[in-house]
């Protein structure tokens, strides 16, 4: 008689609706993830190929940290870190480092430019902030373990 009571039935509605609402709040995170870390990689390829094909690259230094550090830096977080948050792996952490790197972007090498030329990188740091803040969601490595994908 309890099962068929409507109490029951609106508490069956609520836990679909919730399903509903974690599978869409997941979702979003990983468009999130796949378009922000999917396009910054984009930005490392270049420069990791670069560096493995004439072992030299011009680079600046705009953290006083010399140039090869700084390319060392730039590749770690625009390449293997996008690589990290697009698979859901350290999601949180991993989107700290390209986050970083587009502060020195926008801020540092593009400070003194217009608005337009640092507009990507402002962009890329508020995805990248937003990623470190909400996680990876379900459909991760990082919950792999807990929830299948």
């Amino acid at each position: 008689m309890i099962a068929n009571s409507p109490l029951a039935l609106e508490m069956k509605l609520n836990i679909l609706w919730q399903k509903k609402q974690n599978m869409n709040e997941s979702l979003g995170k990983l468009l999130l993830r796949l378009g922000y870390g999917g396009l910054m990689i984009t930005h490392g390829w270049p420069k990791l190929s670069k560096l493995i094909e004439t072992g030299k690259f011009e680079f600046g230094d705009p953290i006083g940290v010399g140039p090869t550090l700084s390319l060392l830096l730039t590749i770690f977080a625009e390449f293997l870190c996008s690589i990290l948050v697009v698979i859901g792996f350290k999601t949180r952490i991993a989107a700290i480092f390209p986050a970083i790197t587009m502060v020195v972007a926008a801020f540092i090498v593009h400070g003194d430019d217009p608005f337009r030329r640092k507009e990507m990188a402002i962009l890329y740091l508020i995805g990248f902030v937003a990623i470190a803040l909400v996680g990876p969601g379900d459909y991760s490595l990082d919950k792999r373990g807990r929830k299948p994908f």
